[in-house]
């Protein structure tokens, strides 16, 4: 009897976990109607009206409330989700933070259609894209693709990349007035941009140019290779049948092989590596006429831990004595206050503060950001019952002064410098995808005349963004999601006009040439300054 009960309970499960996928795909791929996409507009506005701490920070109320009303009135006719999406995007990013934005539905799959796609791969993901001097180009290339590393993209299927980008900027949004961040962010997440256009694809055919050859390089998605193991009676030669056989270890062999994972993983984590890139978040090395001057390539601040890393960099730097260090931010999009906080401590003598105290518009923004309409039922019912917890946590670090509430992140508390804080002279390498946490560590070294600042202008505001807790708010018809951020944050120091990104002392813009002759130009500017100074 509990048996058949089970199994009727598991049926009707399954039956309804297909039905809801069918329902939602229906729902993010049939033509909408105009009421139903007016009342979208009327309600991802609302969200941000209720949630955003600094909604007309850049554009003011009356003429944030015109755009969206504009919209609005020039929806006369149905449409589906990804149309709706873009024309939305093309409004929110008048918000002016980055952070902000706007995303397409994207279909559902069964069980059994994951697993399918699970046992294949799509090579595309091995390239990565750059956008100067109006040409889109292969900046990086992974396994088989390397030999592609710099070659011009001349078309995607039939469309000139140029075109796709200036779609593409009409619904980036940056940090206030700031405009380097545009082309930079289109041409580094290109392939995410294209996919929220077309919706997703199983192939797709780019028209490159590599030196005088033009040619055409076809991508599809395909089986992985087949990693069941041979059969026992399989007839093989026994020279192959050698080389398959499971190698017996002796007991010292398999301690040392545990050792040595156990210091892969060490070691990995410490400089956070990316699998499927093959790269490192965080590298130590040394340039320059003797390699004396240190170069920090940090690509981002959100992987792995850090701590055992900086502590090991600045020791290095402290018994080397380097005369010099490089810190390159150059595309790090962000991540963790901790991160740069810590990093920070070991380049300044004096206590400091990373950040104020973050303006947000509710006492319980990380039970808001839980709560949040996206959020799973089950993860729901747990912050529920979690709630008291949440909310003390929240009461306990949300404070109200001169009529705003503040949330304290721990950063926004004083803390000491490092012992082996470094004391020679810091230069930062920045350009329009140094964004979010880079943007506020840059901020602080701007403020602290710490460093000289080499390249082009941040794509993060100098004096703050709005993120570090989110709600991801679904539209009700189109289930287009909107991304919102609750508090905003800023460090100390402040510069007029408001709006802009750190601006380098030096300026530097990369060209196309430069990366075809393997030239970095911003590095070498500031070999050639230590040199001249020595």
């Amino acid at each position: 009897m509990n048996y058949k009960i089970v199994l009727v309970l598991f049926i009707t499960c399954f039956l309804a976990s297909c039905k809801s996928i069918e329902k939602h795909n229906l729902q993010v791929t049939k033509l909408h109607s105009v009421e139903d996409l007016r009342e979208d507009v009327d309600k991802v506005y609302t969200q941000l009206k209720r949630h955003h701490p600094h909604l007309y920070q850049f554009t003011p109320k009356e003429t944030l409330d015109f755009k969206f009303d504009s919209l609005k009135q020039a929806i006369n006719k149905p449409m589906d989700s990804r149309t709706f999406y873009k024309q939305l995007a093309a409004v929110t990013k008048y918000v002016g933070q980055g952070h902000m934005s706007i995303s397409p539905p994207s279909l559902r799959y069964s069980k059994k259609e994951r697993k399918a796609l699970n046992k294949t791969k799509f090579d595309i993901s091995n390239l990565d894209f750059e956008y100067l001097d109006d040409t889109l180009f292969i900046v990086n290339a992974r396994k088989d693709d390397s030999i592609l590393i710099n070659a011009e993209v001349l078309k995607i299927e039939n469309e000139k990349p140029q075109d796709l980008i200036k779609k593409y900027e009409k619904i980036i949004a940056s940090d206030g007035f700031n405009t380097t961040f545009h082309q930079r962010v289109a041409g580094n997440r290109f392939l995410r941009y294209y996919a929220n256009d077309k919706g997703r694809f199983d192939s797709i055919s780019f028209t490159l140019r590599n030196s005088d050859s033009t040619f055409v390089k076809h991508y599809k998605r395909t089986l992985k290779k087949d990693t069941t193991s041979l059969k026992k009676d399989s007839i093989l030669p026994d020279s192959l049948l050698n080389k398959v056989k499971k190698i017996k270890l002796t007991k010292a062999e398999k301690k040392a092989k545990k050792i040595e994972r156990k210091a892969k993983r060490k070691h990995n984590a410490k400089y956070g590596y990316i699998a499927s890139r093959d790269e490192y978040t965080r590298n130590l090395n040394f340039v320059g006429k003797d390699s004396t001057v240190a170069l920090l390539k940090i690509r981002g601040f959100s992987n792995n831990k850090y701590k055992d890393f900086y502590d090991e960099t600045f020791k290095t730097l402290d018994s080397l004595k380097s005369e010099a260090l490089i810190i390159d931010l150059r595309n790090n999009f962000g991540g963790r206050l901790s991160e740069i906080s810590y990093l920070y401590s070991y380049l300044t003598n004096e206590n400091f503060v990373m950040i104020n105290p973050s303006e947000v518009n509710t006492r319980t923004p990380i039970l808001k950001s839980l709560m949040a309409n996206t959020t799973p039922n089950s993860l729901k019912v747990l912050g529920g019952l979690l709630s008291p917890v949440l909310v003390t946590i929240d009461l306990f670090k949300t404070k109200k002064k001169d009529g705003k509430l503040y949330y304290n992140f721990k950063p926004s508390k004083e803390q000491e410098a490092k012992s082996l804080n470094y004391k020679g002279k810091v230069y930062v390498l920045i350009n329009g995808n140094s964004f979010s946490a880079s943007s506020v560590l840059s901020t602080k070294l701007r403020g602290a005349k710490r460093a000289t600042f080499v390249g082009e202008e941040t794509g993060g505001a100098y004096n703050g963004t709005v993120a570090g807790i989110y709600k991801i708010y679904e539209a009700p018809n189109t289930k287009v999601r909107a991304r919102i951020g609750l508090a905003h944050i800023d460090a100390p120091s402040k510069v007029t006009p408001d709006g802009y990104g750190i601006i380098p002392d030096v300026e530097i813009i990369p060209t196309y040439l430069d990366r075809l002759n393997n030239v970095d130009p911003e590095l070498e500017w500031v070999l050639k300054d230590l040199e001249a100074k020595h």
